[in-house]
């Protein structure tokens, strides 16, 4: 069964050109299986899925975490597939066998300090007055970082400060704008004539002269907060996440800030701003008629 295991490393090497640390852990993985295997099966054509789901239940069985099992089973997936190219074995065992789901590492918000000290951008140049007012926009109503490039002109109703937002499968949704992102966008506005054609519709252009691009938003963000001395990693995430927070912890109202978000589900905004569930509960008891009845 070693022979096999050479030439798929040989192939990863040659034509894949993997690392050597990358090609340590195929190794190792792929020894593991070997090793659980023991005198069950001889030649890989013997494997079959039940083998490859003992060997998970054995790895969950040692605390293995599901994203360790998760990277274990993907090199094993790779490796089948090698078999089966070179016809090695008839079919894929990993067929019908799950990775484990993993827990989403949930965003993490930075306070209301530290969002204050991010935005006071006193620099007046242009492209500073343009970073304000993308940076206040994030943060004034939870854009997601497409949703924010994609707004044209026409999107931003200034008397009524609201922004028409595309979002996710186009479906648009209205979300308020503060005061002082209105302030900063009009700003900017005054001065967009210097990096825009005349016949340009994006809201936010770059030095290019066309609509500023993902890489460049994040860039920008990413150089204020180092100029502003603010510790936390800024991304653009990282501002909607701290809008959905801060909504939340000032209002309580969970399905506000759904829809502010363009959340079709409202678990998602329940694991997307950390919910206090014990606040949940408090809600709960005092509205709710059977709960209500129940207390007294």
């Amino acid at each position: 069964m070693q022979k096999p295991l050479q030439q798929f490393l040989d192939y990863l090497t040659s034509e894949r050109q993997l690392s050597p640390h990358t090609l340590v852990n195929y190794r190792r993985t792929i020894n593991e299986l070997i090793e659980h295997l023991d005198d069950q099966i001889h030649q890989w054509h013997q494997l079959n899925g039940n083998h490859l789901k003992a060997w998970i239940a054995k790895l969950r069985q040692r605390g293995l975490s599901s994203r360790s099992i998760a990277a274990k089973l993907s090199a094993i997936r790779s490796f089948c597939q090698f078999l089966l190219n070179r016809e090695i074995i008839n079919q894929d065992p990993c067929i019908g066998i799950s990775a484990p789901k993993q827990a989403k590492p949930l965003p993490k918000n930075i306070n209301v300090d530290e969002v204050n000290q991010l935005l006071n951008v006193e620099d007046g140049s242009p492209l500073a007055i343009r970073d304000r007012a993308i940076m206040e926009l994030f943060y004034s109503s939870g854009l997601r970082l497409a949703e924010l490039v994609n707004l044209n002109l026409h999107d931003i109703s200034y008397p009524e400060q609201l922004v028409t937002v595309t979002g996710k499968g186009n479906k648009q949704r209205v979300v308020p704008v503060t005061t002082l992102a209105i302030t900063w966008l009009k700003k900017w506005l005054a001065v967009r004539g210097e990096f825009a054609n005349s016949d340009e519709l994006a809201l936010f252009v770059s030095k290019q002269r066309q609509r500023i691009s993902h890489r460049s938003v994040q860039v920008r963000i990413k150089k204020w907060a180092s100029e502003q001395h603010v510790n936390s990693h800024i991304h653009p995430h990282k501002l909607r996440h701290s809008f959905a927070t801060h909504m939340l912890e000032g209002s309580g109202d969970l399905r506000a800030v759904q829809e502010m978000l363009g959340h079709n589900d409202l678990s998602t905004t329940q694991i997307y701003t950390q919910l206090d569930f014990g606040h949940l509960a408090s809600v709960y008891d005092e509205a709710h008629p059977r709960a209500k009845a129940k207390k007294k």
